[in-house]
């Protein structure tokens, strides 16, 4: 009997993170989704990101994004919303950087034009993991490997992309695909109240909290996330 075809699939990650973000996922997903993890290290705008994985990517497929990936996802969705079978937004936000974000990334911007660029470094850790992962090392040497891997000038390309987003929040509402809005329970970067609001946003969009999780949902609670992206790509 032939087997049924498989939904293609583009996985988009964050900020200084590579295909190691999505390898779970891209695993267990192997017998409903052909995988493509896309490179976000490129181009220094969301527009050229979203351009580039329109051009890599067969007519129709769905998407899922996590934090930096999740803006490149939205603005897929205004660039060519009748390419996309179902989203999935995961730790991530509608909203443009507050004043206060944006002199923070300015700062790292600097501070790594200046040569001091040390990727993820564990002060950065609380940030990006649940507290009661900080000593998981596997873990952490993933984190920090694909940090490594991504490198400085591709960083500098991807935090002034994310410095020129737009707000997103009027856009959701014209989503008209099912969707995903997915984070975890102790997501520091982007907590979960940003979710409630693109969930409430979005029509008809299913909200899923990830317990004792941080903002990397994908590595901190992969069977979780990939049981979630199950159900939303054979919903």
């Amino acid at each position: 009997m032939k087997s049924p075809m498989k939904t293609p699939l583009l996985l988009l990650p964050g900020l200084l993170c590579d295909a190691a973000l999505w390898q779970p996922q891209r695993q267990g997903l192997a017998d409903i989704a052909e995988t493509v993890a896309g490179d976000l290290t490129r181009h220094d705008s969301l527009a050229a990101m979203a351009e580039a994985m329109l051009a890599e990517m067969p007519g129709r497929f769905a998407l899922a994004g996590l934090s930096m990936g999740g803006y490149v996802a939205q603005e897929i969705m205004r660039r060519a919303p009748e390419r996309v079978l179902r989203l999935a937004l995961l730790d991530t936000s509608a909203r443009a950087d507050t004043e206060e974000q944006r002199a923070r990334r300015r700062g790292l911007i600097e501070l790594a034009g200046k040569g001091a660029f040390k990727g993820v470094t564990p002060r950065l850790l609380p940030l990006l993991l649940h507290p009661h992962r900080l000593a998981d090392a596997p873990l952490v040497a993933t984190v920090m490997g694909m940090a490594k891997r991504v490198g400085k000038s591709a960083f500098l390309r991807q935090q002034q992309a994310i410095l020129g987003r737009p707000d997103g929040r009027a856009d959701l509402p014209r989503i008209a695909c099912p969707t995903l809005v997915l984070c975890g329970r102790q997501d520091a970067l982007t907590p979960l109240a940003l979710h409630e609001e693109m969930a409430a946003a979005i029509p008809g969009a299913e909200l899923r909290v990830i317990e004792e999780c941080g903002h990397l949902s994908s590595l901190e609670r992969p069977e979780a996330v990939t049981a979630a992206l199950r159900e939303w790509l054979l919903r």
